[in-house]
């Protein structure tokens, strides 16, 4: 087992030396079979692990909801759905940040990824709330926070990443983050009112809309919904696979891009282009992570470190207790995909060992995610924002994105004591 510990620390060290974290896992999980299986049987495993991994049918998911996700945002529906939740709530203190975590659950759920959820809001919602006379602060940790949503409610990259590894259904791991992902823009709405309580003047109230004004808006976003209900709709029912959803909305999304007349050839060769590297690093990354997965099962190293916890007579309560606090950890220094993919050969095996539900743990482990995102000092969501933000310093971003890591704690002591939240949608499907 020293063999195994010294190989993960070696990997720690190249990731640590800004090692691209595909090649250090890949690195790692070479040069531990080989130690164990020779030559030739570890060439034969790479090479199966690659191809098998690049040819599974299922696996086409990913690309198809990155674009689903990709043409969402050319089309600028953000824009929509901001000015819509601002004319039902941007009259309050603190609404057009109501409004921007409102818009941003309403945008995840056609786009599946946090860094795209905030860039779009970024763009829409901070030149209304500066307008408005909102803090820095609240304005851009808002944003920032809220993006989150994009890898909990469905369609998720990091919810399909999981099943993908750990074999559970993504049809209900989709289901599973639905009420998890509402019930996170509840409290961040609710972090919104708590700050603007305590910091009026940072958060003041925006022009009141009619009625007349509020439903017309909603005409606007009908084409969203419609997306979002089929496609989730669709995977509720068992109307289709995750596959068959992923490709219906990206046909969906490319469809709503020719009727809002943005489709242009420079416009689709970029979409396509962001899609191919962006799966392209997906897939190289998990690559590393498979081989490196399957070296630690040919060591025996998580038998071992099993035995080690049961012997320790840890409950399955203290257990997770010690993987969230492993996590948050780990999200200070690590980004969210690349501590999803490095952690889950070793962590899976014992959640399975503890007989607890592997739905409900890919929820919980997403949760911990998106606070890994607003966290310094590798906060991915913060520094994007603050690179298209460049007058707002680092260190404000982080400390107006404090008040929603708070309100993600809460959740996250929600989920650990109410499991039902996560489970009772899939197990009714």
């Amino acid at each position: 087992m020293s063999a195994t510990i010294i190989a993960m620390v070696v990997m720690l060290a190249l990731i640590a030396l800004e090692v691209p974290i595909a090649v250090a896992m890949l690195i790692t999980g070479v040069v531990g079979c080989l130690s164990v299986l020779g030559w030739s049987p570890t060439l034969f495993l790479v090479g199966e692990t690659a191809f098998s991994t690049v040819n599974n049918y299922s696996l086409t998911v990913v690309p198809l909801f990155i674009l689903m996700g990709n043409l969402i945002n050319e089309a600028d529906i953000s824009r929509e759905l901001y000015r819509t939740t601002y004319r039902f709530v941007g009259h309050l203190r603190g609404g057009l940040a109501i409004a921007t975590v409102l818009a941003c659950a309403a945008f995840a759920a056609i786009c599946g990824s946090s860094l795209a959820t905030s860039a779009a809001m970024t763009r829409v919602a901070y030149p209304e709330m500066k307008r408005y006379g909102y803090s820095d602060a609240l304005a851009t940790g808002c944003i920032a926070s809220a993006g989150t949503l994009g890898i909990m409610i469905p369609p998720s990259v990091a919810l399909m990443v999981y099943g993908i590894m750990t074999q559970t259904d993504i049809g209900k791991l989709f289901i599973a983050g639905v009420i998890p992902g509402l019930l996170g823009a509840l409290l961040y709405v609710g972090a919104v009112v708590v700050y603007t309580w305590r910091n009026p003047e940072s958060g003041p109230a925006g022009e009141r809309s009619t009625w007349t004004e509020r439903l017309h808006s909603l005409r606007g976003i009908g084409s969203v919904a419609l997306l979002f209900g089929l496609v989730i709709g669709g995977l509720y029912g068992g109307w289709f696979t995750p596959t068959e959803a992923a490709g219906i909305g990206a046909a969906g999304a490319f469809a709503m891009v020719i009727a809002r007349g943005r489709l242009s050839r420079k416009m689709l060769a970029q979409v396509l282009r962001e899609t191919a590297v962006t799966t392209t690093s997906l897939f190289f990354i998990l690559i590393g992570a498979l081989v490196l997965s399957k070296y630690i099962t040919i060591s025996g190293f998580t038998p071992w470190l099993g035995g080690v916890l049961q012997g320790t007579d840890l409950t399955a309560m203290q257990f997770l207790l010690i993987i969230c606090g492993m996590y948050l950890v780990l999200g200070c220094f690590l980004e969210s995909m690349s501590m999803l993919l490095l952690t889950l050969p070793i962590v899976f095996p014992l959640v399975v060992s503890y007989g607890i539900d592997p739905i409900w743990f890919g929820v919980l482990i997403v949760t911990l995610i998106e606070v890994a995102l607003i966290t310094p000092p590798v906060g991915m969501n913060v520094y994007m924002l603050a690179s298209q933000i460049p007058s707002v310093p680092l260190n404000v971003v982080f400390r107006g994105a404090s008040a929603f890591v708070a309100a993600d704690v809460i959740r996250l002591g929600i989920l650990l004591a109410v499991p039902a939240i996560a489970l009772w949608l899939p197990s009714i499907t």
